[in-house]
């Protein structure tokens, strides 16, 4: 037996969601902020280190995003692909886009920062890319450069 016969593949969706070109490692963050659990009822499929390039693919059936949750997958992987499937073929296909603000889905890191206080104010940022993603928060102007992800409320 060959390890291309051994080899195990994950079976086509006949409707839902792909998410192609996931930073290598963030597939289980994309699957926090689509809020599935292991007590999730949905179907899903995640492949982590795909091939030579290091990337991840989620595949979730009978479930299509909406545009709050792209924008966030956007934050901690900026080249990521959307793929809506129906009857097992790519409907529509998007790269997500970066927003240049967003509110109420990142925490600011600054414990003092008016948004981590009793205050009712949102923790906002300005988003910029360069090397990587760079969130400005507009209350304190703290950076977050690095995991993201650990700051997702």
């Amino acid at each position: 037996m060959t390890a291309e016969s051994r080899e195990l593949r994950v079976r086509r969706i006949r409707n839902g969601t792909v998410i192609d070109h996931i930073t290598a490692g963030q597939a289980l963050n994309v699957l926090r902020i689509l809020g599935i659990t292991g007590r999730s009822d949905e179907v899903v499929s995640v492949v982590m280190n795909v091939s030579d390039r290091k990337k991840d693919i989620v595949k979730i059936e009978n479930r299509e995003l909406d545009p709050e949750e792209v924008d966030t997958i956007a934050l901690i992987s900026p080249d990521a692909t959307i793929n809506i499937i129906r009857d097992y073929k790519v409907a529509e296909k998007h790269e997500v886009i970066l927003p240049s603000h967003i509110e109420g889905v990142v925490r600011c890191m600054n414990p003092n920062c008016i948004t981590n206080t009793d205050e009712p104010v949102l923790a906002g940022f300005e988003i910029s890319r360069g090397e990587g993603v760079e969130l400005r928060c507009v209350y304190c102007g703290k950076v977050i450069t690095d995991q993201i992800a650990d700051f997702l409320i």
